[in-house]
């Protein structure tokens, strides 16, 4: 899933609701933002062998997994992003072991996509958000 297809899914209310905007809106801007800083980080946790799968936890309250890396309040953005692994995600069951492989194989090459643990007030979910633009003709 892509930021795209959660900020349709988020956007696609009953009716009930008066039209607010949704809080990816301002994730999706706040990535744009980041994703020089993001992808520095996969690399070296790449690179230093702690992980093949970076995971990025996006979210605007406290969240007691992986490590801070872009804090709202300091940088003056909405969303505060954390650093974590495939590894700790399982370590700690936000992913079961009986599910590893499965998310392994969906997993998008981290040299191109982040991906995203985000969190709302709704619940949370994961999200592949890519370093650059789509192109026209991919």
């Amino acid at each position: 899933m892509d930021l795209e297809e959660l900020l349709a899914a988020q956007a696609g209310d009953d009716g009930q609701n008066p039209k607010k905007d949704s809080p990816l809106k301002s994730l999706k801007v706040d990535l744009d933002f980041y994703k020089d800083s993001i992808q520095e980080v996969a690399i070296e946790v790449m690179a230093e062998g702690l992980s093949q799968y970076p995971i990025f936890i996006a979210h605007q309250h406290q969240v007691s997994l992986g490590e801070l890396i872009l804090d709202r309040d300091e940088l003056g953005t909405q969303w505060t992003i954390q650093a974590s692994t495939l590894e700790e995600f399982v370590e700690k069951g936000v992913i079961l072991k009986s599910k590893k492989e499965l998310f392994i194989k969906n997993y998008k090459k981290p040299e191109d996509f982040m991906c995203l643990f985000v969190i709302v007030p709704e619940g949370a979910n994961f999200v592949f958000y890519p370093y650059k633009e789509k192109e026209v003709n991919q």
